[in-house]
């Protein structure tokens, strides 16, 4: 496999099958509005052969995405591979983010309505129990739909390193991938 999208796709798989917890997930980099870093670990979803991030529009990483670009990694325990990815972003259609919010479980979902109509997310509450008391009385529709401040991402890769420390010599693998026009350069790096 040459592209590494499909190195990504095969390897997910492989950890799913070996029931990794990390085979959903991807962490996120990003420079606040200070210059600071910032990483979390974010759900990574495949829609149709894209990888895509969804989150509130209320979150401090919304507006660490304004640049358009980001960096993620992978971490794969189950088969000991690694992959560190730059990143462009393109917006998800709001279609897209209704349907893929419905496959959040429910407390995700009440969480971003509370983010929408009472104080956004990564703010200041009296305490985890007043949280859950304010969840508890929040006025919901049923069913729940997206609020109007879910958003999402496709990741559309501009550089991919793939790290395989499962290398029975013990000496890593590491590939690296470049976006060139519509095609892919790879190239094989020291570890």
């Amino acid at each position: 496999m040459t592209e590494p999208l499909l190195r990504i796709a095969a390897d997910r798989v492989r950890a799913r099958a070996a029931n990794d917890p990390m085979a959903g997930l991807c962490v996120l980099a990003t420079v606040d509005a200070e210059g600071q870093p910032q990483v979390r670990t974010l759900v990574l979803r495949e829609i149709g052969e894209k990888l895509a991030l969804f989150m509130n529009q209320t979150s401090p990483k919304f507006t660490q995405l304004d640049s358009g670009r980001a960096s993620i990694c992978i971490y794969l325990p189950s088969i000991q591979v690694q992959y560190r990815a730059r990143i462009e972003l393109t917006p998800v259609p709001r279609e897209i983010i209704r349907e893929s919010w419905q496959l959040r479980p429910n407390m995700p979902k009440v969480l971003d309505w509370y983010y929408t109509a009472v104080q956004p997310q990564s703010t200041t509450v009296e305490s985890h129990v007043a949280l859950r008391a304010a969840l508890g009385s929040l006025p919901l529709d049923t069913p729940l739909e997206a609020p109007h401040t879910a958003c999402g991402y496709y990741l559309e890769p501009l550089h991919v390193e793939r790290l395989d420390l499962a290398q029975p010599d013990g000496l890593h693998e590491r590939l690296s991938w470049r976006r060139e026009g519509v095609g892919w350069i790879m190239e094989t790096w020291v570890p």
